[in-house]
């Protein structure tokens, strides 16, 4: 149960460092300091925009419209590390 309990941490984690790395570059495209024209940078945007924009939507339609600012990515990361710290807080004091 405990390996168990690590991969679980381990692919929150990693899911969050792909939200991270989805909104920088994005505000790099945005700003346009890299270019979509480039393969490499449009398969990077193209596999982070695939793996995070399903619950990215879903945030965003209980969201307020608060103009240009996107608030959805920190919405989810909070209620990724919740849900984390949740899952510890019920499996890992019987594992230790």
């Amino acid at each position: 149960m405990k390996s168990v309990l690590i991969l679980f941490d381990q692919a929150v984690s990693l899911y969050i460092w792909i939200l991270i790395i989805n909104a920088v570059i994005s505000w790099l495209v945005a700003f346009n300091v890299l270019n979509t024209s480039n393969r490499f940078v449009y398969s990077i945007l193209d596999v982070s925009y695939k793996l995070t924009a399903p619950p990215l939507n879903y945030i965003r339609r209980y969201l307020p419209n608060l103009g240009s600012i996107d608030i959805s990515p920190v919405v989810l990361i909070l209620v990724l590390l919740f849900l984390r710290n949740l899952v510890f807080e019920m499996f890992a004091p019987s594992l230790f």
